[in-house]
């Protein structure tokens, strides 16, 4: 078995969390991932602080494991999501897209722990000096809001840059990328696109579909051009707007268009107007299974994949 710094930091048994994925991450898929011994992370997403309220409750009917909210700073109600991790005595928060410093303050007078995905050194330096007890060093490759930077440069050039354990996102799907993490300095893994076909997770079949049938190159990145750029599977959605983005389409025509595109994918499967968020690593995700199921293979195969790379040290 394998036990990292971050078990013991955050109460956790086993160095997997669950990605914050926008109206996929619920209390079904997170209870299930953190009753399987890793963080279950419910994804705010741009919703009100009633809806993870609302999560955060039932997911504690379900299991009494440590979990985390995860809060996209970009959110329209992220002062009242902040205020409601703080009521409901959130243990772990994740954040993204921005920085947290101003919830800081009251969430660590609450007992909440927060750790920030970063995607530059820079920002993981920010965030030790503000007080967050790790961070989620996520690269390009990951499914969603990305950076720029891959993940095999970025993981260790984070860990070398700050003194609290890092977490790698990014590209991770199977033991030989948990495996390679750890050889890069993390001390656990974020996981998304995997866990989108677990039997917990509560996405539409038809986007299920579309990720066990994904492969190598069926993901792109769009939304560059007005500095948001988002991951998907490729799609008559995906296409309209990497046509727009390159016919000059303003700002405000393309937040438009993306709006609601989530919702459509995850809750609908609607094929042609839905954005189906989605990492590199989708041609590696063949299987349904429960989410304890995927933690485990995680686990196992990283001790496998460690245990086989000795055979090169003489």
């Amino acid at each position: 078995m394998i036990r990292t710094p971050i078990c013991d930091l955050l109460g956790i048994e086993k160095p997997i969390f669950q990605g914050g994925m926008a109206w996929i991450s619920d209390a079904s898929l997170a209870s299930a991932v953190s009753e399987a011994g890793g963080l279950g992370i419910i994804a705010a997403g741009s919703a009100p602080g009633s809806y993870v309220r609302e999560q955060v409750r039932e997911l504690r009917e379900r299991t009494d494991r440590p979990f985390a909210v995860n809060l996209m700073l970009e959110n329209p109600s992220a002062d009242e999501v902040a205020e409601v991790i703080v009521e409901e005595r959130v243990p772990i928060v994740v954040t993204g897209a921005g920085n947290p410093a101003k919830y800081m303050k009251a969430w660590t007078a609450a007992g909440t722990k927060v750790v920030p995905v970063v995607a530059s050194v820079a920002l993981a330096r920010m965030m030790e000096r503000a007080g967050a007890v790790a961070v989620i060093a996520e690269g390009t490759e990951s499914g969603g809001h990305i950076g720029e930077t891959a993940t095999m440069p970025l993981v260790p050039q984070v860990v070398d840059a700050v003194s609290i354990p890092v977490v790698a996102a990014g590209g991770i799907a199977d033991g030989r990328g948990v495996a390679a993490a750890f050889m890069l300095g993390a001390v656990g893994v974020q996981v998304g696109t995997r866990f989108l076909v677990a039997e917990e997770c509560t996405i539409a079949e038809e986007y299920k579909d579309l990720v066990l049938k994904a492969k190598d190159i069926s993901t792109v990145a769009t939304g560059r051009s007005i500095g948001s750029p988002v991951r998907c599977l490729k799609s008559p959605f995906a296409n309209r707007y990497a046509k727009a983005e390159r016919e000059g389409a303003a700002a405000e025509e393309l937040v438009a268009l993306g709006t609601g595109a989530l919702r459509k994918a995850a809750k609908d499967g609607n094929y042609d107007e839905g954005s189906f968020l989605c990492g590199q690593v989708a041609g590696m995700v063949t299987r349904r299974e429960p989410a304890a199921a995927i933690v485990d293979d995680l686990l196992e195969g990283a001790e496998r994949a460690l245990r086989e790379a000795t055979k090169w040290v003489s």
